[in-house]
């Protein structure tokens, strides 16, 4: 027991127990959907709607941190939003110092450095909380997934959460070069349909990032892609 009461103490055998524990808080999530298509890159998840409550306030799960750069999280939706607060801060730092838009991979290390400090200091928890990252820059459509480890990684189409076994099969099966929008639209609401069984149109939320620059579907204009689902 005493190897799992700080993220500073390595068990005998190399583990960290404390960054294991917040990979399974991440697993409890609910199922999210990062792909890349043609000209960009989709991120689904789902939130389930509850009675009276208002669902654009504190539970959205996909955030945009600049007009090329996304990011969706799977696990405590409060670790996340610091997260992406720090992104976006990191971001506009970066055009105001360099007169240029930051990278994708520059917000994924940006995210990932401030989630290594948290593995480090006695004291504290890592983030219990995974994000794919996605977005477009000069070497065109790109996605990333951080650990609560810190590690990152890139992938041409992922998921994470409760639904992800079966999410990913499917993933794994459609997904192909060149998926034109439309068809990663499809791709991604049916890899969410596999993950979350008798999921709602009205509990989805996806947002595209492309060319044309951020934009989300969810509440009064998820009707806009009724037609793929």
């Amino acid at each position: 027991m005493a190897y799992d009461r700080a993220t500073v103490t390595f068990s005998p055998d190399g583990r960290l127990y404390q960054i294991e524990y917040a990979r399974e808080a991440v697993k409890k999530g609910s199922t999210l959907i990062g792909l890349i298509f043609n000209n960009g890159v989709i991120i689904a998840t789902i939130r389930p709607i509850e009675e009276l409550s208002v669902p654009s306030v504190g539970s959205d799960k996909i955030h945009e941190i600049d007009s090329h750069l996304a990011t969706g999280m799977a696990g405590f939706l409060a670790d996340g939003r610091v997260l992406i607060d720090f992104a976006r801060i990191k971001a506009q730092i970066h055009k105001i110092t360099y007169d240029e838009p930051l990278s994708v991979l520059g917000g994924v290390k940006e995210v990932a450095d401030r989630m290594q400090l948290f593995t480090q200091y006695g004291g504290v928890r890592p983030y219990g909380v995974a994000l794919l990252l996605g977005g477009i820059d000069e070497k065109g459509p790109q996605l990333f997934e951080i650990d609560p480890s810190s590690a990152f990684s890139s992938w041409k189409a992922q998921t994470l959460g409760r639904g992800s076994v079966e999410a990913l099969k499917v993933l794994k099966n459609d997904w192909k070069e060149k998926l034109s929008k439309d068809d990663g639209i499809r791709l991604a609401l049916k890899a969410l349909k596999a993950g979350e069984k008798g999921v709602k149109l009205q509990e989805i939320e996806l947002s595209i990032i492309d060319a044309q620059g951020f934009n989300e579907y969810r509440g009064e204009n998820i009707k806009e892609i009724k037609k793929y689902w």
